[in-house]
């Protein structure tokens, strides 16, 4: 068993719960059925339940349902990454945008979105809605800059907040989610920012690593490794200095749970935070 696995064990029941809620009542069109029990990570799940554990909260049936929400729409946005990238892999599997061609996968992602909105008028909160209108409108946002700085090493702060909205938006919104339905109000809640920023960070340096043939540097996307470096064609210079960069957020996260009880829950989250250092 490795160490993503072992922490994941500690909530077995609850990530149970959230595979059964994704497909609920889902009407299968395109096998997106498939598509959404794909074998993932369900790493925002994962860290909201764990930081509920750790401060001793009830999981309810609404913040299971909250959490389906988040892969729903993350689920939505890798369909629509994939069709702007040209993707072909997904997962180990072929994409959607492969199989059913752009027009349909846009379609399928934009179905999924849906479903994943009408999940989450069934728990009757304005305030969760607030919170997912502003973080879909961030990863837009944030892929939008992406698009028009194709090409072009942006500066460390650019692309610090493009990070932040393609991805840290959708984690904060989890974690600002759960604490709202826990009724935490006041609680720590922006570690989900800083863990989704690392978490990116991680991802772009392992890009370069690994030399993907669809590696963002290919595409036009530049990302810390090339800041730093200077160089689209010596990226692989730049790394070091990622790594700086990455430890830096992996810091603010772990300083966030300095303060929660000491339990199994709270060592896990240290752990996950941990594995993020993993080449």
């Amino acid at each position: 068993m490795n160490e993503y696995q072992s922490i994941t064990k500690l909530i077995e029941p609850e990530i149970q719960l959230l595979k059964a809620e994704l497909i609920s009542e889902f009407e299968d069109y395109l096998d997106l059925k498939a598509y959404i029990n794909t074998p993932s990570k369900h790493i925002r799940p994962v860290l909201g339940l764990l930081y509920l554990k750790a401060v001793n909260k009830e999981i309810t049936p609404d913040i299971i349902k909250f959490l389906t929400v988040v892969e729903l729409i993350h689920n939505a946005s890798l369909i629509h990454d994939d069709v702007i990238d040209d993707g072909k892999i997904r997962r180990k599997n072929s994409t959607l945008n492969k199989q059913e061609g752009n027009h349909l996968a846009v379609i399928g992602g934009d179905y999924i979105l849906s479903y994943a909105l009408e999940k989450l008028t069934t728990i009757n909160s304005i305030e969760l809605f607030k919170i997912f209108s502003k973080a879909l409108k961030l990863m837009c946002k944030g892929e939008i800059s992406q698009q028009e700085s194709k090409f072009k090493i942006p500066s460390l702060e650019e692309y610090l907040e493009k990070t932040y909205q393609k991805t840290g938006a959708l984690f904060e919104a989890s974690i600002k989610g759960i604490t709202h339905l826990a009724q935490l109000e006041g609680a720590v809640s922006d570690f989900g920012a800083e863990f989704g920023i690392a978490f990116q960070i991680r991802d772009d340096i392992l890009n370069i690593k690994t030399q993907n043939p669809d590696s963002d540097v290919k595409n036009g996307i530049y990302t810390a490794p090339v800041i730093f470096s200077g160089d689209p064609n010596q990226a692989y210079l730049g790394i070091e200095k990622a790594k700086s960069l990455l430890d830096t957020y992996i810091v603010k996260v772990r300083k966030s749970f300095e303060t929660l009880p000491e339990n199994n829950y709270k060592s896990a989250l240290i752990k996950l935070v941990e594995i993020l250092k993993d080449e």
